[in-house]
């Protein structure tokens, strides 16, 4: 049985490997040549942000390539990689039409082609009835919920059909730090709540077991329509009728033997399966289910309630069960994710049961449907108050070694860990040192001063290989140079100095690593004022729609309460940046800023380069703090730095950057100048903060 599966799982991937390698699509795309594609999308189009601007990834299947005024008819899976907002409206089984450059596929995905696609697309054909029927659904459903509260508005309609396009990032972000993503895709569990509603209805109305099983299918046939049949969604409903049977029949082997029989059917439909981390997940949880939960629930009956010991068992079982990959992919355990799993799982089964219903009802009448989800968005709202609770706590996770080696080295720990815990004796001393640890932890937190410190004037945000500073500007307000480039590190930043309102935001140029995390500043907080380099391009205004942009230009001076910020340079105003300018002509082009408060100053310099700093070293006053510029890189110029006579020297650097930033050469240059040098890819935030001695450095890390 191995070798027939192995024979037909290589027969699959060849075949599959060699349509999507070969053929005209990918002989456009090794040329890397702009053409036409007629093409079928087969997924929702996803957002991501992580380069500042929305980009958005659209999965399709390319039916036609025009290339020299000729149609070539192929049938291959590509990957659309598009900047346009019309993009985010399509729905799948649309028939589009795009020009875009065409590359080769990076690892090993079975695509014939990635697709950058330039404009917006043109429709050639409506989406199929199913699709149409299923966006009704959850458009009702987002009308419903309008009235709930933002948390509960973004959380509800991702429980119940999967649609998160409404979360809020950092809630998600949350959601992920306290183990509870699962809870916002349409997972296996779903099914499972579903079909024991429509179980359970079916009894009460006298059905019998040959008449209920034809209802509870229609029931999943509806649920999948409206959770729209993508791979993801199939893969649940297969991943829950086989949880659901284990659990209903009591016959754990029959169940593992059908989740091997569906991974073997699904891998060989779909090969790229074997790749997805998604579907490793779904079945090692579902495993934990099977092989480990009903032990764990027998044996915790002894000692704990019923219902209470089933909760825990299943909560552990799937946790540890999916640890492993976990570790693989983000570096971390999870310490709250069993906790938060526990508090959550109560609020489960209404917000779903409720929110179904709601969607339902919607589809007749809006007004009643919003009175159905008002206590199902009660029970979302339970859960997201749980996963900020939790991704609030102190280590809510810890680092571990992440890839393969992190994997089998948690393996091995856990591996000891049971042997250690059959002892009695050894179970008393790991209690002992694990209690003894845990009290050291809060003795030390209690005793260590609180972030931020007291008294703080600046801080230089740990955003990565980018800039983001905070200067206090009064109680809860202070005035942020750049942003960064990624708006979650930057809002984290900022909530934790509880800064709630930003009267000043400082762009010095329109570089990604210092402007991208816009949206993260702006997160929950008004933003007054933007200023930007008098030679912007403009990316700043797109980024920051909405803002109050003005050019800073030399000369000026802003006040803060009782900070003032002059502006240093650029000295030569110059023409407006363009997107063809190479990197010195814009870091060149950054403002330099000095700020002031009582009892601190400091010297802004952005990315200014060897030939700025030049122009500027004559009007360096003397300060306390220097920003080193363009992250430490060695383009430093020794009169420059000199001449600000800073004591305190700070490195806005990413860990393990690509650029060898801080460059050694600099490093040597600033100590032979005197000046004690922070970095933020060592300490993480850095706090310069008064004392009655002059400044002191705190670092958060």
């Amino acid at each position: 049985m191995v070798l027939v599966c192995a024979a037909a799982s290589a027969v699959g991937v060849g075949l599959r490997g060699s349509a999507v390698a070969s053929g005209p699509v990918r002989e456009v795309a090794k040329a890397k040549e702009r053409v036409t594609v007629e093409a079928v999308v087969t997924a929702d189009p996803q957002v991501t942000r992580g380069t500042g601007r929305m980009i958005l990834l659209v999965r399709a299947r390319a039916e036609a390539l025009w290339r020299d005024g000729r149609r070539t008819g192929v049938r291959v899976p590509v990957l659309l990689i598009a900047g346009d907002p019309q993009w985010r409206g399509l729905l799948p089984s649309q028939r589009v039409r795009l020009t875009g450059r065409l590359e080769p596929p990076r690892g090993g995905e079975l695509l014939a082609a990635v697709v950058a696609v330039r404009g917006p697309p043109s429709l050639l054909g409506a989406p199929s009835t199913v699709q149409r029927a299923a966006e009704t659904v959850r458009a009702r459903l987002r009308q419903a919920t309008e009235r709930l509260p933002p948390d509960q508005r973004g959380v509800l309609p991702g429980m119940v059909v999967g649609d998160t396009s409404r979360l809020d990032p950092r809630l998600a972000e949350q959601f992920r730090t306290a183990g509870l993503t699962h809870l916002l895709v349409v997972s296996g569990a779903n099914l499972a709540i579903v079909i024991g509603a429509v179980m359970g209805l079916c009894r009460a109305v006298g059905l019998d077991r040959r008449s209920a099983p034809p209802v509870v299918l229609c029931a999943v046939l509806a649920f999948v329509v409206v959770a729209r049949p993508e791979p993801s969604v199939l893969r649940a409903t297969v991943m829950g009728m086989i949880g659901l049977l284990a659990y209903t029949s009591g016959r754990q082997r029959q169940g593992v033997s059908a989740l091997s029989a569906a991974v073997l059917v699904l891998v060989l439909i779909d090969p790229a399966l074997a790749r997805s981390y998604g579907f490793i997940l779904s079945v090692l949880a579902t495993a934990g289910l099977l092989v480990l939960a009903p032990g764990w629930r027998d044996r915790l009956r002894r000692r704990l309630p019923g219902p209470l010991a089933d909760a825990v068992a299943v909560a552990a079982a799937a946790q540890i069960a999916v640890a492993p990959v976990l570790v693989m992919l983000s570096g971390e355990i999870g310490i709250v994710a069993l906790a938060a799993n526990l508090l959550a799982a109560p609020a489960v089964a209404p917000a779903t049961l409720l929110g179904a219903l709601g969607a339902l009802t919607a589809l007749v009448t809006v007004p009643v449907a919003q009175f159905v989800v008002w206590p199902a968005g009660l029970a979302a709202g339970w859960i997201a108050g749980i996963a900020r609770l939790a991704a609030a706590l102190p280590y809510a996770t810890v680092p571990w070694k992440n890839g393969g080696l992190g994997a089998l080295s948690l393996l091995v720990a856990g591996a000891i860990a049971v042997l250690a815990l059959r002892s009695r004796r050894v179970r008393l001393v790991m209690a002992a040192a694990l209690a003894g640890v845990l009290i050291g932890v809060i003795a030390l937190r209690a005793i260590m001063r609180g972030w931020p410190p007291p008294s703080w004037a600046m801080v230089a945000c740990d955003v990565g290989q980018g800039d983001a500073l905070v200067l206090a500007a009064g109680p809860g307000r202070a005035v942020v140079v750049d942003a960064g480039p990624d708006p979650r590190t930057v809002d984290a930043c900022l909530d934790r100095l509880d800064v709630r309102e930003v009267p000043l935001l400082v762009l010095t140029h329109p570089h990604a690593d210092h402007i991208d995390g816009i949206a993260g500043v702006r997160q929950g907080r008004a933003v007054r004022t933007t200023l930007t380099t008098p030679r912007s391009s403009g990316r700043e205004a797109r980024l920051g729609r909405g803002l109050d942009i003005r050019a800073a230009l030399p000369g000026q001076r802003w006040n803060v309460a009782d900070l003032t910020l002059s502006v240093l340079g650029p000295l030569s105003v110059g023409p407006h940046l363009a997107g063809t300018d190479d990197g010195s002509t814009i870091n060149n082009a950054s403002l330099v800023l000095v700020a002031r408060s009582p009892g601190f100053s400091a010297l802004l310099a952005a990315d200014v380069e060897l030939e700025a700093q030049r122009s500027l070293a004559s009007l360096v006053p003397p300060v306390q703090v220097l920003k080193i510029p363009h992250h430490g890189s060695r383009s430093q110029d020794r009169a420059f730095l000199a001449a600000a006579r800073a004591p305190i020297s700070l490195i806005s650097v990413g860990k393990d950057n690509d650029y060898g930033h801080p460059s050694p050469a600099t490093l040597s240059l600033l100590q032979g100048l005197g000046t004690r040098v922070y970095r933020t890819d060592k300490a993480g935030d850095i706090a310069v903060t008064r004392t009655a001695a002059g400044l002191a450095v705190v670092q958060r890390g």
